[in-house]
């Protein structure tokens, strides 16, 4: 029974200070590891990158008065052939850590990384050339890193991920 109790309220007061930061449980449960939960535990198998990184924002030259980040993500199969389960990115702007910020089917990926049925062949570069972040206005210019991943299984159904940290600054240069 004590221990029952003693494990009540450790869990209880590590909850706590949890919510009180409003960091979604879903994606970051604990800020005192660096990896959204998703991805904790998970065998790196892919090698995932972005160009240029980091990465400032310049005029839009199709639309005056906003702003674009343009850059390129690439990614690769180090262990063998694979299937994208997963592909998306966190983002982290604020004291309250990684937020889920897109998630993609293995069809969108496909599409995105021009990659046929999302099956990828290894040492195969892979990469989605126009990967940009948009802002309508010089107000919407701020910086903030993301966290892409992607989840992939290969032939005997084993999990893996890459991962690419995108660092978005605010200054135009």
């Amino acid at each position: 029974m004590k221990t029952c109790l003693l494990l009540l309220v450790l869990t209880a007061a590590t909850a706590a200070p949890l919510r009180a930061q409003n960091i979604p449980a879903t994606a970051w449960s604990n800020p005192r590891r660096v990896l959204p939960d998703k991805l904790r535990e998970v065998p790196v198998g892919l090698t995932l990158w972005h160009t240029p990184n980091p990465n400032y924002p310049e005029p839009n030259p199709d639309k005056p008065g906003a702003f674009l980040w343009k850059h390129s993500t690439f990614l690769r199969s180090e262990v063998g052939p694979m299937e994208v389960v997963e592909c998306g990115s966190f983002i982290w702007y604020d004291a309250t850590g990684w937020k889920q910020n897109m998630v993609e089917t293995p069809a969108e990926f496909a599409e995105l990384f021009r990659c046929p049925g999302g099956r990828l062949q290894p040492g195969v570069t892979y990469s989605f050339a126009k990967n940009y972040r948009y802002a309508d206005n010089a107000r919407q210019l701020y910086g903030g890193d993301a966290l892409w991943y992607i989840l992939a299984r290969d032939a005997a159904g084993r999990l893996y991920k890459g991962l690419g940290l995108l660092e978005t600054e605010a200054t135009v240069r």
